[in-house]
């Protein structure tokens, strides 16, 4: 979930940002809740302009005069390749800076700015591409890109850059996409890029719903790429907070890249950062081209409409939009066959812990089903992995297990963290165990039914939030099918012991495994117990909030903050409790600290 978020004197990206920690909350844990289908059938009424934009529409009066609207592209870092990796989550960004008539003073200045920018970092690239690289390829320079090695044209071409987009933002109006959905009533704008889909949505006013039909087609028809190389410093400080600046981020992308060796999805959502610092304009306006079309994309709408009237209005406004000339290409390389372990040993500041996952099968496949009942076995306070290692044998501080399926391959991990004298090696080891039982054993109809029970209350309380409904429904779209949400709770309900055995027993070969081993630093910082808490991904997002905290220095800007995250506490779902209350605990703390 990465959202467009800039903390130096930017207040507005910010608040936007925090004010939907529920939404970001959800949206990061979405790919690991794949079972979160429908325990109910959810009717939908399908529809699909001339020019390709489908549309779902889902109106429920449980939430009067509010309406959850967003529009999805299915595109996501699987699509790019080296050379662009990123650029889906960097359009992520580019859609919030505003067409021709929201974001701009002077429209015809405005567009002076941005092509003068364009001339000059154009040239820009030329000289690192071609002197600056050269300079690195024989050991002159430690980054072709570090401007502390830059060459006094390059330096003075840098300068010039900064001086221009310094001048643009007088003729800018900063934020204010944000802005007119505020002044109208709306809330909670974000959106976030996955490996497969980038989801674009908002809370409006029933009232509203015109509103958004025209914002959101103005920026689908006349997106102009404002501040197209002022951002990338933003997503260079996205990464750095995400991903640099985390104990364990620098090392889960290298995992990743060693656990993908074929597949497109080797490469992080956020894009390296050469690739990062070498987008053109013309690269991104064809990226655009394929991907951003209306054949691509589909809206979703949930909540208190009249159908008649929104098909209407959506008429209207998105069939002026013009179909791409072809439609998307394919993914066409498939993850090999993985025939031999893979190890990653590293040391972190961090809790020493372990991850040991293997290649298992993509979104909706017939043995997902299987798959995620067996991480439901695993995970919970009844679950094998709790009663096994954090309450039986003591050696692990927290636990889990996950199958995650992606629209064209999948994984399933195990992960947990050492607690007291236990080691990394100890928590594997008592990993194999619980697997064998599983691969050798049925489990008890009991336990398992259980577990079916479980699961079935879960994903009926994750369709009573409208927002929550329109996450589902946009998440299972872009990976292939929305009708997921309803064809899921039966077939997850008809997983038999057998089959897990059989997955178990499938899946889980040592030669199909990659294990990640962390190992605490030698004069590492103390471990924040509460974080060690949370399970490793949650951790990762929460860390990234409270860098973002950290950094604030307006004590009026985290005041609102406080108060936004206060208004949204009652309504967060027991799953995310427990990271939503640290955030804002440590958000208080920190107002407090500045005065508040």
């Amino acid at each position: 979930m990465h959202r467009n978020a800039s903390f130096r004197g930017e207040p507005a990206p910010l608040l936007r940002s925090t004010a939907s920690l529920v939404s970001r909350l959800a949206l990061a844990l979405v790919g690991a809740l794949a079972s979160a289908a429908a325990a109910q059938q959810v009717e939908v009424e399908e529809f699909t302009l001339d020019n390709g934009m489908k549309f779902l529409l889902v109106p429920r009066s449980d939430q009067p005069n509010v309406i959850a609207a967003g529009w999805l592209a299915k595109v996501g870092s699987v699509n790019e390749r080296p050379g662009i990796t990123g650029i889906s989550h960097f359009f992520e960004h580019m859609m919030f800076k505003g067409t021709n008539t929201i974001g701009t003073r002077a429209p015809e200045e405005d567009e002076a700015f941005r092509m003068r920018q364009k001339e000059i970092r154009d040239r820009i690239n030329a000289l690192v591409w071609g002197e600056q690289y050269a300079r690195y390829f024989r050991g002159e320079i430690d980054d072709p890109w570090n401007a502390a090695n830059d060459t006094p044209e390059l330096s003075r071409l840098r300068a010039e850059l900064k001086q221009l987009m310094d001048d643009h933002r007088e003729v800018i109006v900063k934020d204010e996409f944000d802005a007119v959905y505020a002044r109208m009533g709306g809330s909670g704008m974000n959106a976030f890029t996955s490996h497969d889909l980038t989801f674009y949505f908002v809370n409006v006013p029933s009232n509203k719903f015109e509103l958004w039909a025209w914002m959101e087609s103005d920026r689908l028809d006349d997106s102009v790429f404002r501040e197209f190389y002022a951002e990338r410093d933003v997503v260079h400080e996205e990464r750095r907070l995400r991903t640099e600046s985390t104990p364990t981020g620098m090392f889960q992308e290298q995992f990743d890249s060693l656990f993908w060796v074929s597949s497109p999805y080797s490469w992080p959502v956020i894009g390296w950062t050469s690739d990062l610092n070498s987008y053109t304009k013309e690269e991104a306006w064809r990226y655009w081209d394929v991907y951003y079309r209306p054949n691509n994309l589909v809206g979703v709408i949930v909540g208190d409409f009249d159908p008649i009237e929104a098909k209407a209005t959506i008429e209207r406004y998105f069939s002026r939009l013009r179909r791409g000339e072809s439609d998307p290409p394919p993914v066409v390389t498939l993850e090999v066959k993985q025939i031999a372990e893979q190890r990653m040993n590293a040391e972190c500041d961090c809790q020493p812990q372990v991850e040991v996952r293997y290649h298992t099968v993509p979104f909706n496949h017939a043995d997902s089903f299987a798959l995620e009942v067996l991480a439901e076995i695993l995970n919970g306070r009844t679950g094998r992995l709790y009663k096994g290692l954090v309450e039986g044998r003591e050696i692990a501080s927290s636990a889990r297990a996950g199958q995650e399926g992606r629209k064209y391959a999948g994984a399933f991990s195990f992960d947990a963290e050492v607690r007291g004298d236990a080691t990394p090696a100890m928590l594997e080891e008592a990993w194999y165990e619980i697997l064998a039982e599983l691969q050798e054993n049925l489990v008890p109809a009991e336990e398992l039914q259980k577990v079916k029970n479980r699961v079935a209350a879960d994903n009926f309380r994750r369709l009573q939030s409208n927002f929550f409904l329109l996450v589902q429904l946009g998440y299972f779209e872009g990976l292939g099918d929305w009708r997921y949400i309803n064809e899921a709770p039966r077939r997850l309900q008809a997983v038999t012991a057998e089959d897990l055995r059989r997955v178990a027993q499938k899946y889980f070969a040592p030669t199909n495994r990659s294990v990640a081993t962390y190992l605490r630093k030698a004069g590492a910082a103390p471990v924040d117990e509460e974080l060690a808490a949370l399970d490793a991904r949650a951790q990762g997002m929460v860390r990234q909030m409270l860098a973002q905290i950290a950094a604030i220095e307006d004590e009026a800007m985290l005041a609102e903050m406080v108060m936004r995250l206060e208004a949204e506490s009652s309504r967060v779902p027991p799953d995310f409790k427990p990271a939503f209350d640290i955030v804002l605990r440590r958000a208080k703390a920190r107002l407090a600290e500045l005065g508040g």
